[in-house]
């Protein structure tokens, strides 16, 4: 099973946390081609879904684009920027997180394209207009991971629709290219999978 940096683990143990069985899963899962996670708002499982990329990456990442988290809500990104920051400076972790919605100056957007960070936070808008950019390959060719939250809000729509082309270019460029997708409860889970991973199901 993928497992914690030792830092990581020692920061969660100085505030009294332990992980909750779904969060151990998705790291027991880290390597498995598409996860989706069902929980109640408030279970943690955005944090569950980007501990496989806080495992993987470590002390010492190497540079580059390792994780994106695609959310429906601009000022979702920015909540998870903070709440994501905490553990990664609690444990001295070198991730750089950061987010890319229309409110992203244009000088960080160029920064961010010359040197995108291990973790970009962005909504399906934002992915759009990176991957339409001559220089998508390279900025995506290093990209392990996937992470889309709430799922449910965007399965049946036209977002959800283009976010479907988006993973797929993506995977295009990175044929290993794994995906999580986070839900509160639904009625539907099969139909979540599918749209997840609809060439698996």
């Amino acid at each position: 099973m993928t497992t914690l940096p030792p830092a990581l683990a020692d920061w969660f143990a100085t505030k009294g946390w332990t992980l909750h069985p779904h969060q151990l899963d998705m790291l027991a899962r880290a390597a498995d081609p598409a996860t989706l996670l069902i929980a109640p708002t408030g279970g943690g499982k955005t944090l569950a879904g980007f501990l496989p990329t806080l495992a993987e990456l470590g002390p010492n990442p190497a540079p580059g684009l390792h994780t994106l988290y695609v959310s429906p809500l601009k000022a979702l990104t920015a909540d998870i920027r903070r709440n994501l920051g905490r553990p990664i400076e609690g444990a001295a972790l070198k991730i750089r997180v950061e987010d890319r919605t229309g409110d992203t100056t244009h000088t960080q957007r160029r920064r961010q394209r010359a040197d995108p960070p291990h973790i970009l936070l962005t909504t399906p808008e934002s992915l759009a207009l990176l991957l339409s950019y001559e220089d998508a390959p390279r900025i995506f060719a290093g990209l392990q991971r996937i992470i889309i939250d709430e799922i449910h809000a965007l399965a049946e729509s036209r977002r959800g629709d283009q976010l479907v082309l988006q993973i797929a270019r993506l995977q295009s460029l990175n044929p290993q290219l794994r995906r999580i997708g986070l839900s509160a409860t639904v009625e539907n889970p099969p139909a979540l999978a599918r749209f997840l991973a609809p060439e698996t199901t």
